[in-house]
Formats: C-alpha cells, structure tokens, sequence
C-alpha cells in the first residue's frame, strides 16, 4: 500500500515539475516576442538570472491560479455565463500581474493589456502539458472514463431503462491473444504481471486446455464464440470447390466462417442476448459490436466495425494519451529492433519496413480501444463481453515469445487488466472476470533459416519443378495487419494471393509450423496412390526432410524412414505423434474428417527438449500446428464459477464451459432459433456435416424476470439474429 501511495505521489511531484519547466520556457519564449514584456532589470541581466526570474514568475503564477482560481470562480457562479466568459480572461491576467509582481528585485514588467496574452497563452500550454502528462497516467484515465460513463448511466436510471434496477452477476471473457499456459505462470510468479498474481493467489484459478491441431486465433476463437470449428484446418487453406483460398484474418472470409458455424450449431453464439464483441474476429452473436473483422467488409451503416475507433478517438484526450505511447512504441520497437542485430541474436527475422507501425497499433491503438470499449459495456452494465488483446501474439512472432521485448508487453497488459477490474467496482452489476487464451507461442527458428528454401521450395523440388535461385520469404499471417487494413478501409489482397491458377502446379500454403499442399487439377481430395503415381519422389522427399515431423495424406500419417500409421488402426497414430504431445492423434485424426482438408498436411519437426519447432512463415514465435507451447493456452476463473473439468480439449469444448458460466449467473441464454440462419451450405459430396441444433441452447427464464413473463428470444433492438447484422439494419456501438 505505502509503495502504492509513493508511486502516485512520486508521479504527481513529476508532472508538477515537467508543467513548471514548459511554462518557464514559454514565459521565455513570450518575453522574448512581445515588446511590452520583460524579464530583467533595466541594467541587464544574465541567462541565468533571467531564467530564474521566468521559474520564479511561471511558479508564482501556476500557484495562484491553482489556490485562488477556484475561489474567483465559485464566487462567480451567479454571474451570467457570456460575461464571466469575458472576465476570465482578465482575471488571469490580473493573477500574471501579481504574479510578476512578487518577482524579487522588480525584474518582471508588463503592461496590463500584455498581460491578459501573456496569461491565455501561458494557460493553454501548462493545460495541455499537464492533460498530456495525466492522460498517461492510467488511475487518471479511470477517474475521466468513470465519469463520462456515469453520466450515461444516470440517465439510463431516470429513463427507467433495463438494466436500471438490480442485475444479475456480469461476466467480461478478456482473451490473451497468443499467451500460453506456461508462459503466464512464469510471468505472474516473476512479479511481471502483479494483478494476475494477485488473482491467482486469491480469487481465481487456472487450467490449461488443448487446443485443435490448427492451433491459431481463426479456428480457436470461432470454435469458443460460435461453438464449432469444423472444417477450419489451418488458418489459410485453398478450397477446390471454389478455387479460392481462404484466410481467417481476411474479413470476407471470416464473415463466411461465421456463417457456416451459425448454421452448423442452429444458434448465434455466446453473446446472443446483451453481449459486446471488442476486436474479435468474429461477433458472437453479439449486438454491440467494435473493431469486429466478420463485420469489416461490409459497406455502409451497417457496417460498425470501425465506430469504436471513432467513439474512441472522438475525446482528445484520449487522442493524446495514444498518440503519445504510439510514438513511443515506435521508437521502442526501433530500438529493440537495432539492439537484437547489434548482439546478432538467433533466431531473428526482419523487422523493418511497415513493422514497427503495426506493432504500434496492436500493442497501443488496438488496446487502448478494446479496453475503452470494455470499460464502456461495464459501465453500461452489459451482460456479456469478449474482448481479445492481441499484444503480446504481434510481438512475439517477430521478437520471440520470451524474452525483454514481450515481458514489457506482457507489464502493459496486466496494467490493462489492473485498470479494467478497478473500473468494475463502479459498473451498476457486479462482474466476474474470466481470463483466457487462444493458444501458445513455439519458439524456433523459421525453417527458411535454418535449411535455406521455403516449403513451397521443398515442395516443386520434390514434384521435379523448377526451384527459384533465390529463396522467397513467407509473409507472416498475424492478425494485426489484416487490423490495419480494416481500421484504414484498405481493400484485402485479391489476384493470385486469393485466387491461385488452376493447374497442375502445387498450391502450397503456410500456417505457422503446418503447411499444406493441395493439387487444384485432381477433382476432391487426392489419394496418397494418385500423389505417388504423378509425383514419385514428393512425399518420400518430405517426410524424410529433418524439418519435417509428420506428413497426413488421405487417412495415413507418414513420418520419417517410412514410417506409416493408419488412423483408423487403434493406437497407431498415437504412437507415432507421441513426441506431439497428449491428444495429438485425435485432433490429426478430427481434422482428416474435415471436407476441406488439403491433400497433403505438413506439420514442422518439433524438439520436446527445447520446445521449438520451425514456422513456415517469417515467424520466430509461431503457432498454427502441433508441437510445443503454441497447442497449451489457459483458462482462468473466478471461483464463484463451477470448476470446467478434469480435461478440456478443443476450442468447441471451452464454449460449452463458458455457456455454463453464463447459466450459473443467471445471464443471457444462447437461444434455439426456429427459423433457420443462413442459407444452407454448399458442400462437397460425402460432407459428413449435419446441421443440428447444439446441445445446451434451451432458452431459460431469467432469475430477474416475473414469474409468466415472456422471454426474448431474439435480441432487443434489432432483432439481429446474431450472425451478422441485418442488411439493412446497423449494429449498434454504444462505447462513447
């Protein structure tokens, strides 16, 4: 508590200070410019002398206007609002009169008229010095939300508004994009993230799950939103039905995803009824929605995917406090960036170009929204959010998962979590707050470096195709840039990025450490037989690769020295993908089942001594197969919610515990729609997929609710099903 206080105090005593030299500094500036106003005797004085008099003269004039101010002011407050507009000003110079006036040997002069200038000026700099200073400062950014907020809040009471009178317990979903298990134990046992540790010594606890084989953000945060992942095998794979090639952090096609798992499941997903989507790539089913990238691609009102950028910056002071850590996020990445090839650290991938301005608006932009907007739905006493903090995955793939550049991303994020529980003790419900991720980071060097040739290289090398001479760089697939894109309404990659040529040439795809490999002239998924009969030597030449772990062709695994497992032959695959960990087996053998799988999958060679694997892409921290740390993230709850379970794998199953959670509180049920959502699929022949409702949707009435009072089953409002919003109907966006 006592260092607590220190540090506030410590802070405050510096912003004093850095106000006091910019208006010591102006009052410089100013004598030296106007005639009328001076800062010496009539002898001359020195530089030192006269900067004194300017400290003196700024001190003075900073303190009256801090005590006697609010004094002139409250004695004026009957005065009519035009007239005390006019007397301000010359009340502020008469203050810079008296002032100058205490100057010690007379060295301060101005004329009257002088001095109403002198003090305007004077007063917008140390004003704006001062707001620059304290937007910085996150208890004073509490305060300023708390009561824009409040305001919103009372006349939401007045107006007799649901959500007016008690509520049940809320519950906020905050998702640590990219953090693993481990890798948040070992940051809150360091002091590295203080308010984690504090919740895990006391009101919360923890568990890791597993994720799917496609461990990243796309098939993850679908499978835990929407209830169902099927039919994602990695986070871009080409589809031959439409000779397109879909990528999870493309809005058009997270807007099709989206889709197909609300017609899959029967239901809109977890924030259905008064639930907040922030920075997601899908909506939940969410009614308010921000920076939500399924939502980005549409035109006109009814897309509102950027409105939270503009709720957001609309307050210049909030404009100020980004603009500032954006800059200095800048510089930060520059510098760790010259330092890591000073010390010619390995791995290490390029980090020029456009990079340090899309790490800036991950790590500060993207932040400061989403917990804006989060502070904004509690306070607003919503019954649902899930907001993803994609920090600590943009540094990582670049810099490492471990290390001095994530470890100050990792601090910055508990900040954020410190900031949005202390807000929480004013919100008008209380809230449970449940921490979580989408999966790990695996450290390793890419497998360019460390072999000198791409998969896509590996890959016509082994088809007897020509090779390049020099070796083509895989551009990362972090979900920050496609963030950039959609904030600035820049239109997405089209051509031969998102429609390759049909042909006999391989489409060869990356996905962190998984790659895939598929034949656009073989009609449905090719056999190993035809891959073998049109091209010998491939799959031997990459199973055999010391880069490669594994290979899944049409049901078979091969690994290296002609290693075959059937997944079908009980134990098996087990044995063969033991190094991969638990459960490997049974997410290769899930993702076989999948209609759009490629025709061969690639997954990197892991090393369980070191826990790297070698990413496909210009990544250094990579996730996207199996192997390591990247297929490890956590859950974390509060313990007046029911334990989740002994085992939890797959991103589906963390979706049915948090509908659990919702139930317990007595929050917003998942509701059955009679109608159907979207229209229905189209999918190859031999889809084994069923549209069924899911289980656990029933409709439940709420504890807070009269007894024989109807229920919504849709949405208040728009009646928005919970897919997408309607064509003509906006999302709305309450977070100002």
């Amino acid at each position: 508590m006592w260092r607590g206080r220190w540090r506030t105090t410590g802070s405050a005593l510096v912003r004093v200070i850095l106000v006091w030299a910019v208006s010591t500094l102006t009052m410089l500036v100013l004598a030296g410019i106007l005639p009328d106003f001076r800062l010496q005797s009539g002898d001359g004085d020195s530089v030192t002398e006269i900067g004194l008099t300017a400290a003196w003269g700024a001190g003075a004039f900073g303190l009256l206007s801090a005590l006697v101010w609010p004094v002139l002011v409250r004695a004026l407050l009957l005065v009519p609002a035009l007239v005390l507009g006019l007397l301000v000003f010359f009340l502020n110079g008469s203050l810079l009169l008296l002032a100058l006036s205490l100057i010690p040997s007379g060295r301060g002069e101005v004329a009257p008229e002088t001095a109403v200038v002198v003090a305007a000026v004077m007063s917008a700099v140390a004003s704006a010095t001062s707001t620059a200073l304290a937007v910085r400062d996150d208890e004073a950014y509490r305060r300023r939300l708390y009561r824009l907020a409040d305001r919103r809040r009372r006349r939401t009471r007045r107006k007799g508004a649901p959500g007016a009178g008690p509520s049940a317990p809320g519950l906020v979903f905050l998702q640590l994009d990219g953090v693993g298990y481990e890798t948040l134990r070992r940051a809150a046992g360091s002091a590295l993230m203080p308010t984690v540790a504090g919740w895990l010594d006391g009101s919360h606890h923890i568990t890791p799950w597993r994720t799917d084989w496609s461990s990243q953000t796309g098939a993850s945060q679908l499978g835990i939103l929407h209830g169902s992942n099927h039919d994602v095998p990695a986070f871009r794979w080409y589809e031959k039905d439409t000779g397109e090639v879909v990528v999870c952090n493309r809005p058009t096609s997270a807007a099709e995803l989206q889709r197909r798992a609300v017609a899959r499941t029967g239901d809109g997903g977890l924030l259905t009824l008064d639930g907040a989507s922030r920075g997601n790539l899908f909506s939940g089913g969410a009614d308010q929605l921000a920076l939500v990238l399924s939502v980005s691609a549409r035109r006109g009102r009814a897309n509102r995917s950027r409105a939270g950028y503009f709720a957001y910056f609309c307050d210049p002071a909030n404009a100020v406090r980004t603009a500032l850590s954006f800059v200095a996020e800048v510089a930060r990445e520059i510098g760790q960036s010259l330092r890591s090839r000073l010390r010619a650290e390995r791995p290490r991938v390029a980090r020029g170009g456009l990079y340090p301005l899309i790490r800036a608006f991950a790590t500060v932009v993207e932040r400061d929204v989403v917990v804006a907007a989060v502070i904004g739905d509690m306070l607003a006493g919503r019954a649902a959010i899930y907001a993803d903090l994609v920090a600590y995955d943009e540094v990582a793939h670049h810099s490492g998962p471990h290390g001095r550049d994530t470890d100050r991303v990792l601090a910055r994020l508990d900040r954020s979590l410190a900031l949005i529980a202390r807000v929480a003790e004013h919100a008008p419900r209380e809230y449970r707050i449940v921490l979580l991720s989408d999966h790990g980071q695996s450290p390793g060097e890419t497998f360019l470096g460390r072999y000198g040739l791409t998969l896509k290289d590996l890959v016509r090398a082994g088809c007897g195709l020509p090779v390049s001479r020099r070796a083509g760089r895989t551009r990362s697939g972090a979900e920050a840039r496609a963030a950039v894109r959609a904030a600035l309404h820049i239109p997405v990659e089209e051509g031969e990025q998102a429609r390759p040529e049909r042909g006999p040439d391989p489409v060869v795809l990356a996905s962190g450490n998984l790659g895939l490999i598929s034949f656009p002239d073989v009609p449905g998924r090719a056999s190993r037989e035809r891959i073998e009969r049109a091209h010998p030597a491939l799959l031997t030449t990459l199973a055999n690769h010391p880069g490669i772990g594994f290979l899944l062709v049409d049901g078979e695994v091969l690994g290296p020295g002609g290693a075959v497992a059937r997944l079908d032959e009980p134990g098996a695959a087990q044995e063969l993908l033991a190094r991969f960990g638990p459960g490997a087996a049974r997410a290769v053998r899930r993702t076989d089942a999948f209609p759009h799988v490629a025709d061969v999958m690639v997954n990197s060679a892991y090393d369980p001594l070191t826990g790297s694997v070698h990413a496909f892409e210009e990544q250094i921290g990579s996730h996207g197969g199996l192997g390591g740390e990247q297929g490890n993230p956590f859950l974390m709850w509060p313990s007046e919610l029911s334990d989740p379970g002994a085992e939890l794998a797959g991103a589906e199953a963390v979706h049915a515990v948090l509908r659990r959670w919702l139930r317990e509180a007595d929050g917003p049920q998942v509701p059955v729609v009679a109608a159907p959502l979207a229209p229905p699929v189209e999918r190859p022949a031999g889809d084994p997929a069923v549209l069924t409702p899911a289980s656990d949707s029933t409709v439940r009435m709420p504890a807070n609710e009269p007894e024989g009072q109807p229920v919504e089953e849709t949405p208040p409002g728009d009646g928005n099903s919970g897919s997408l919003p309607s064509a003509g109907v906006p999302a709305r966006d309450e977070i100002r």
